[in-house]
């Protein structure tokens, strides 16, 4: 068929007769446009003119290789020192994970000089890196043939004029998403270098691709009803006809053609554009970013790599593309980067100098936000922002999160007071079940702060920029009544690469296409050069500072992963314990910091275990999506973490009280001095049991109240004083004759275990009776009974729990029950039970005593569960049905609580069908209530009447062999009088996961005690719902002798209420406090009040007073408020301790 062309077609009168029969485009069309590139007529289509040459003979290309041994990652200056052995195309390499350093020679003829372009493709079914000779990283490549591709490194000019060209790359034994996706990774598998060849690309062809593909994506992807979508059909048929076989002259007159949809000149004008890229206008915000998952299917160590190979080629594309800016987050991957590669460092530095590479996130790690405690969150972004402020001289104001499951209530309040009013997510647009209703909204948290939130309505953070995409950045917008303005992240994510040349390619042509009259209303104008802070100060221009948008309040609970609150214990139980531990090891350094100037607060140590903790806080990381290998190393920081807080905790109690050393049965005493505990809980009066050893320390046996059946361990009842004089210090006590508990067996299969106040019956392996003797009170619904139950876990995507689980479930009775402890102190059952190939092992124990001093405060009970769990896709919990009635239970979450219907009237309510909750869940009706508390879990569920703790799962994707093995943890049964928030569950929850540490003295009858040793300078007072959390230096302390000294203490509301709080500090000279946000920037003054001054006495048998201040702060409910003390310390001579002139420094024990 003839041809015309349209740019050379003069106008001609309508002619009065035709010989021409044509009908419209019949529907083959369509499909002809599929075979212009690639297919089967890639021989005859516009592929077969996309390279002039290609040569890989060693004349052209010389291949040596060194492999690292083992899993090794050698650096640049090791690996080049090596010796080289010769490679060549079709060799494999591996096994996986290994990494192979390559030596590449290349010989460029001089009859290529005059083609635009010569690249390298390096094809090695992995990942790479190009190092220059002088070990410059400064580009990534992906091999393989997923459309994550990136083979080609431009030669650059300088190698092209001498003819020759050095270089290394370092090949990995791993894809972008590791080494068998979602698969548990082959440990043995080998990787195939495909390609090393020296190429001519036509770039006239390629741009022709890219036209093509961009008309042929419109015609696609527009309404049939669209014009638009019609001309392209016929334009892109169009170039098809001019195109000929073999003739680059015939792709010039094709791209001519591709101008009536582009627009003439098209190119000319964009390229113009992009030099002043900040200046374009449009609606859609196109910001390059590179998700780099910091461990999932791959380690820790290989994203360090990617993060290099990620930016290095970032910082290529932003020199050769004007418009492009870059954005990335996560301050552990610039640490790593730093350290790492500090060439590449300080060429990003530059980069983000100009603008064009934009550091943002706000924090460490783009972390999971269910289940880190409130004062972890807080740290994420202090040491998110610290290091970008430290490296970079700013903050980032907005928090990124594209991929973590669900986004506590108390973030809007912290991403506030870290600086960051903006945050941007996609991850809901993944609910199973209901649809977000917003795009661009306010968010508003559990205290009534808000930050402007922008769910990107292309509904993901690696957008490949096809028109399809560009088109539901309009047609996706949620909130199109108020702004039409959106983010397109653009870039390859998960695995790291980012924006590749072919997506910025898109993006000019969809900025041409946008420009067009007829694309209004279809298509958004793509507009290129901006940045994420600016995206939202120009929504907020535009909608009145955003108080035109809806607003959300509350958690934005992920309706999938909920199985995340439960897979991988191991790596639940190391960050709960972790986070206890960092507390207490902060508080008690901060005190021996303030008792003896010799002491050195060891604020190095703290930062790396705070690093470690928050890095395996990432997303993938506790909640156990990951590959098994990521918890081996995630397993092996918590438990140098433990070592090393540990140590600071000895060492400041050693400080604290001095000649005294903790009590362990791994190393007895060898001296017979008194024992005590200290209490790690500032100023919480607390009496409990605690069990020890009898080898560990020659008092045990006679201070203990009770002694085991076996004769091996005591139990001590351990109290603190009740006036505020050593509080920190808790003694034995003996048990006089009440209260005591008692446990009987009354039948062949029923136990009775009861004290003065509760008794609890197990029948047939289950619980069928819990009593409250005060109140002739029964908990347990009669015809029900509490217990384990395992559920069928089969669900129907990313080995996720789907709501049919619990459907299909199984009420465990314990086989054999035995008496192991009879009291008076602490009773004990044990309870043993078969299932399939797994064995649980729990005592079920009761104390005398009440679980804390409240006045009229209940017995807990507690089960200690030790498990070999060997069941895959099933799901262990423990329920508990209750005689109570409430259409919500409570959670303890960040700095507070959540709460959430009990009842499944909407969808809504009914996708939350498990939880997250830290270390409690509570029912409560007017008047009675019962809590379930926890150690180490975070998977919750309460249904109707019955409350559910999830205990262990085991999905199969992407660990094999996920919980296989032996786990122990503790939870616990605690009711109480009252509603939750007239009871003191927060408390006695705190006291469950924080046990007090035995002591003894190395002194013989006592123990010297500073003031600030006996009792806790730091009391609220007049607002019992206002909590202490954090107590530690602060964070520009010069920690030398004669330093200043500031102490921080984060308090906050944790029953949703107003508060008038009163904090005495008592033994401390305070010259200045104040208000200061979460990353310590002074917000404002406090007024000291000191009431009047004590003087000394005469008489030398009388105490000193303390010196006593008083500061008086206000709270909203759920507030978080940070207060900041200047201390006076004076100045003491080394080696010289100053011992408190009082009797009250004295502890009798």
């Amino acid at each position: 068929m003839s041809t015309i062309d349209p740019t050379s077609a003069k106008k001609v009168e309508y002619p009065q007769r035709t010989n021409e029969a044509r009908y419209k485009k019949l529907g083959s069309t369509h499909g002809r446009l599929d075979q212009f590139i690639g297919g089967h007529y890639a021989d005859y289509n516009l592929s077969s003119l996309l390279f002039a040459h290609r040569s890989d003979d060693t004349k052209h290309v010389k291949l040596e290789v060194w492999s690292a041994p083992g899993r090794s990652k050698p650096s640049f200056e090791e690996a080049k020192r090596q010796n080289y052995k010769p490679a060549k195309k079709g060799e494999e390499f591996g096994p996986s994970w290994t990494n192979h350093w390559f030596r590449i020679t290349l010989h460029i003829p001089t009859e290529w000089e005059s083609y635009e372009r010569i690249q390298f493709e390096f094809d090695c079914s992995g990942e790479g890196m190009v190092f220059t000779p002088e070990g410059d990283p400064i580009h990534g490549l992906t091999g393989g043939f997923n459309g994550d591709r990136r083979v080609e490194f431009i030669i650059p000019d300088s190698m092209r004029k001498s003819g020759v060209a050095h270089f290394y790359i370092e090949a990995s034994c791993n894809g972008m998403f590791g080494i068998d996706d979602m698969d548990p990774p082959n440990p043995n598998r080998y990787y195939k270098l495909n390609s090393a060849d020296l190429v001519v690309p036509n770039m006239e062809s390629w741009r022709l691709m890219w036209d093509f593909n961009a008309i042929h994506q419109v015609y696609n992807t527009l309404p049939d009803d669209s014009p638009l979508s019609k001309h392209s059909l016929t334009v892109a048929n169009e170039i098809m006809n001019v195109f000929k076989r073999g003739s680059l002259e015939s792709v010039h007159k094709a791209r001519k053609v591709a101008e009536t949809i582009l627009g003439k000149d098209w190119e000319n004008d964009i390229g113009k554009e992009s030099h002043k890229a900040e200046n374009q206008k449009g609606t859609l915000w196109g910001v390059g970013h590179c998700h780099i998952d910091t461990a999932w299917l791959w380690p820790f160590s290989v994203t360090q790599q990617k993060s290099a190979r990620s930016w290095s080629t970032q910082c290529d594309l932003i020199d050769r593309y004007p418009e492009h800016r870059f954005s990335a987050t996560q301050a552990q991957q610039f640490k790593w980067t730093e350290k790492l590669y500090p060439t590449l460092f300080q060429r990003i530095k530059t980069k983000i100098s100009e603008g064009t590479f934009q550091p943002l996130g706000a924090t460490w790690v783009e972390m999971d936000t269910n289940m880190p405690s409130g004062e972890a969150l807080v740290r994420q972004f202090l040491y998110g922002q610290r290091y970008y402020e430290s490296r970079f001289g700013f903050r980032s104001k907005t928090f990124v999160l594209p991929d973590t499951f669900g986004y506590s209530s108390q973030l809007p309040q912290i991403s506030r007071q870290a600086g960051a009013p903006n945050f941007f997510t996609q991850k809901l647009s993944w609910n199973s079940i209901n649809n977000f209703p917003h795009s661009t909204f306010n968010w508003v948290g559990l205290d009534g702060s808000q930050v402007l939130t922008h769910m990107t309505p292309v509904d993901n953070y690696n957008s490949q920029c096809d028109i399809g995409e560009i088109r539901r950045g309009m047609t996706g917008h949620k909130n199109l009544d108020v702004t039409e303005q959106s983010l397109l992240l653009f870039g390859n994510g998960d695995g790291g690469g980012g924006p590749t040349p072919p997506m910025l390619e898109k993006l000019r042509r969809a900025r041409a296409i946008g420009k067009r009259s007829d694309a209004g209303g279809q298509l958004p104008l793509v507009k290129m050069g901006g940045s994420f802070d600016e995206f939202y100060d120009s929504v907020r221009k535009e909608t009145d500072n955003g108080t035109k948008l809806p607003y959300w309040r509350g958690e934005l609970y992920f309706e999938l992963h909920r199985g995340t609150y439960t897979s991988h214990a191991s790596i639940k139980k190391g960050n709960r314990k972790s986070e206890i531990l960092m507390r207490e090891a902060e508080y008690a350094a901060t005190i021996a910091s303030l008792i003896d100037s010799e002491y050195e607060y060891p604020k190095a140590q703290i930062d790396a275990a705070w690093e470690d903790l928050l890095l395996c806080q990432f997303h993938d990381v506790l909640p156990g999506s990951g590959i098994a290998m990521i918890y081996e190393d995630a397993e092996k920081k918590y438990a140098a973490l433990q070592i090393s807080i540990h140590t600071i905790i000895n060492e400041a109690y050693a400080t604290i009280y001095r000649s005294s050393s903790p009590i362990s049965a791994e190393e007895p005493a060898k001296t017979a001095g008194p024992i005590f505990a200290v209490n790690n809980i500032p100023n919480y009066p607390r009496q409990e049991v605690v069990a020890a050893s009898l080898e560990a320390h020659c008092q045990i046996g006679c201070r203990s109240a009770q002694i085991s059946r076996d004769g091996q361990t005591g139990y001590l009842l351990l109290g603190t004083k009740k006036d505020e004089e050593g509080l920190m210090v808790a003694s034995p006590r003996r048990l006089y004759a009440n209260p005591r508990v008692t446990v009987a067996k009354e039948g062949e299969d029923l136990f009775v275990m009861s004290n003065n106040t509760i008794s609890m019956k197990m029948e047939n392996g289950r619980i069928t009776s819990l009593y409250d003797k005060s109140l002739d009170k029964e908990l347990i619904p009669h015809g029900q009974s509490g217990g384990l139950v395992i559920m069928e876990d089969h669900p129907n995507y990313w080995e996720d729990v789907d709501e049919f689980h619990l459907e299909k479930q199984t009420h465990l009775r314990f086989e054999s029950m035995h008496i192991k402890e009879e009291g008076p102190l602490r009773a004990i059952v044990g309870a043993t039970l078969q299932i399939g190939q797994s064995r649980i092992e729990v005592d079920i124990s009761m104390d005398a005593i009440a679980a804390s001093l409240k006045e009229d405060a209940r017995s807990m009970i507690r089960f200690d569960a030790a498990i070999d769990w060997r069941e895959k896709h099933q799901f262990l919990k423990f329920e508990l049905p209750l005689d109570i009635f409430s259409e919500f239970a409570t959670y303890e979450t960040q700095f507070g609580i959540v709460a959430r219907p009990t009842h499944r009237n909407t969808s809504w309510d009914a996708a939350k069908f498990e939880v997250c909750g830290h270390k409690f869940a509570d029912l409560s009706e007017y008047g009675y209530g019962v809590a379930i508390l926890n150690d180490c879990k975070y998977g919750y569920a309460t249904q109707g009447n019955i409350m559910r703790l999830s205990l262990l799962r085991a999905p199969t994707q992407p660990d094999a062999d996920c919980d296989m093995g032996t786990h122990s943890f503790s939870f616990a049964i605690y009711p109480h009088v009252g509603t939750f928030v007239e009871s003191d569950v927060a408390k006695v929850a705190y006291a469950f996961n924080t046990p007090m540490r035995l002591r003894y003295s190395k002194e013989p009858i006592d123990i010297a005690l500073e003031p600030l040793a006996l009792s806790s300078p730091f009391k609220l007072e007049n607002a019992p719902n206002v909590m202490l959390e954090t107590i530690k230096r602060g964070e520009d302390d010069d920690f030398s002798e004669d330093g200043k000294k500031t102490i921080i203490l984060r308090l906050y509301e944790h029953l949703g209420g107003h508060a008038k709080a009163t904090l005495k500090v008592t033994g401390l000279s305070i010259i200045k406090a104040e208000i200061v946000n979460i990353l310590e920037d002074h917000i404002e003054t406090l007024k000291v009040h000191t009431p009047s001054k004590h003087t000394a006495s005469d008489q030398e048998d009388k105490p000193k007073k303390e010196e006593v201040s008083e500061l008086k702060t206000s709270f909203r409910g759920f507030e978080i408020k940070t207060v900041r003390l200047t201390i006076d310390t004076p100045h003491r001579k080394k080696g010289k301790k100053e011992r408190r002139d009082s009797e009250s420094g004295w502890v009798k024990i």
